[in-house]
């Protein structure tokens, strides 16, 4: 849902709107420019606030950061929720992957804002929160699917390749050996 900051002569946003409003915001500034080029001056500009502001919303631009982290691994999980729906099984899988490659073309900065976030996990706390949410969707799979250890992993193994195939825009520019690992990631081929 898409929150847009009140103009004048309109009622006042809540704190919750602004909150949401400003996740949004810093999710486009922290998947395009990264955790250290990310600005949260940039951010309240955007958002139409103050850079004070965003501090009493989120306490620290690391902190913002990690509720934007986690609320893509969160997305990231309900979008796979609604995919596998009263699916089981092999079925699940195949929803899922489907799902999953649909939306990292659909929303590239999605996809950006997870490898920022691979990518920041020399940050502790950053490590901490993607464990987190990466933990929640290996087992949502693991228990929607029944699948064995070999079959996650493979799953879970052609996902990231696709994520690192879609960040060079093989999608968009293909060329030979591109198009030839982006077909292994096709979600009927998710079982060895």
């Amino acid at each position: 849902m898409t929150t847009t900051p009140p103009t004048s002569g309109t009622t006042r946003s809540t704190a919750s709107e602004r909150r949401t409003h400003v996740l949004e915001v810093a999710t486009r500034e922290f998947a395009t420019r990264g955790y250290e080029g990310g600005s949260t001056e940039r951010i309240a500009a955007a958002a139409g606030i103050s850079q004070p502001y965003v501090f009493r919303l989120f306490g620290s631009k690391h902190k913002l950061f990690l509720a934007v982290i986690e609320q893509c691994l969160d997305d990231t999980l309900a979008m796979f929720a609604t995919a596998a729906a009263d699916l089981q099984g092999e079925a699940a899988l195949q929803a899922i992957g489907e799902a999953y490659g649909e939306r990292i073309l659909a929303n590239p900065m999605m996809l950006q804002l997870q490898l920022v976030g691979y990518a920041s996990c020399d940050d502790e706390l950053v490590r901490a929160s993607m464990r987190a949410g990466y933990r929640r969707l290996v087992e949502y799979v693991e228990r929607v699917s029944g699948a064995d250890e070999e079959t996650i992993s493979l799953f879970f193994a052609r996902g990231m390749l696709l994520n690192v195939a879609t960040s060079m825009r093989l999608d968009r520019d293909p060329v030979d050996w591109g198009t030839r690992l982006m077909e292994g990631c096709r979600p009927e081929r998710y079982s060895p």
